[in-house]
């Protein structure tokens, strides 16, 4: 029989299906083949059908295309206006910036609290992370 092929890169199967699919082997076939040599593990019938489809439609990359992902809601304006509130009370909670900000998630107001303003909890007040122990004392 084959030697199977453990763990192999979805740019390393993709070709296979575009060769097979180039000498008009149909889907169901091309998954078999690809079970034989790869394994159960390999890509699903549904996955090896869409790529066929691609190849079919005119795709000739092998590769995923690349994604943006999530988009950013931190800009520099935000971060000022953050920051604009903590200078007018440096007692401020959190929960407080929420109150200011509603349409922004705790989450993201805590990142820009901590990682693009720098300041950090120190006795029930955010002080700037940059002052010195003895500015701290």
């Amino acid at each position: 029989m084959f030697k199977t092929i453990a763990d192999p890169a979805d740019c390393e199967v993709r070709p296979v299906i575009r060769f097979l699919n180039a000498k008009n082997v149909k889907p169901a076939e091309i998954h078999r083949q690809l079970v034989d040599i790869y394994g159960e593990n390999i890509m699903t019938d549904g996955m090896v059908r869409k790529w066929v489809r691609q190849f079919n439609d005119g795709h000739t990359n092998v590769h995923d295309e690349a994604r943006s992902g999530r988009p950013c809601v931190v800009n520099d304006g935000l971060v000022a206006k953050v920051n604009e509130k903590i200078r007018e009370n440096s007692r401020f909670t959190i929960r407080m910036l929420c109150d200011e900000f509603p349409q922004i998630s705790k989450t993201v107001l805590h990142e820009i609290v901590t990682n693009h303003l720098n300041y950090c909890k120190l006795c029930s007040c955010w002080v700037p992370k940059m002052l010195t122990d003895v500015h701290k004392t």
